[in-house]
């Protein structure tokens, strides 16, 4: 894979995130330096203390606050995970500004863009600050079709039995 693409893995099958992390473990062993940055996943304490681990060749962020998954949250608490989540995309695009990494994997990103907390412009804005270099990965279940214009590989993660 050449420096600089936008990669999607996407589909109901397990295994988006971990096909991201096989990705971001072979560029830093590279020495290309990583962050992924997590978005609308229900916490997983075992899954974040093994990435943290990968640290500091991989870096991981993750904004939110509640243990659940956004569609499972009430009115209230959506609310309140908006400003976390959107804390999570602004330190996104500044990490693309400031060219941080080589890699910036954004997991569960996609359903930002299904739940109407991100709008397909802001999407573009951002990836109008990715250097040619840079790579981004995004994960999610459901792909917006506003996405699909900008990637150069798209993986569908399904179960087939």
């Amino acid at each position: 894979m050449e420096h600089g693409n936008i990669v999607v893995y996407y589909g109901q099958g397990k295994g988006k995130t971990s096909s991201a992390l096989g990705h971001a473990i072979r560029c830093a062993s590279q020495g290309r330096p990583v962050i992924m940055i997590q978005f609308m996943k229900e916490k997983n304490e075992d899954e974040i203390s093994f990435i943290r681990r990968l640290e500091p060749e991989i870096r991981f962020f993750r904004f939110e606050k509640a243990g659940g998954n956004y569609e499972e949250l009430s009115e209230e608490e959506k609310r309140e995970e908006y400003m976390n989540i959107r804390n999570g995309f602004n330190f996104a695009r500044k990490v693309l500004v400031t060219g941080e990494c080589g890699v910036l994997i954004l997991d569960e990103f996609l359903g930002l863009l299904d739940n109407h907390v991100i709008a397909a412009e802001e999407l573009k804005s951002l990836l109008e600050a990715k250097a040619e270099d840079t790579e981004i990965i995004f994960t999610g279940r459901m792909m917006d079709e506003s996405i699909r214009e900008y990637a150069d590989e798209v993986y569908c993660i399904q179960v087939e039995k």
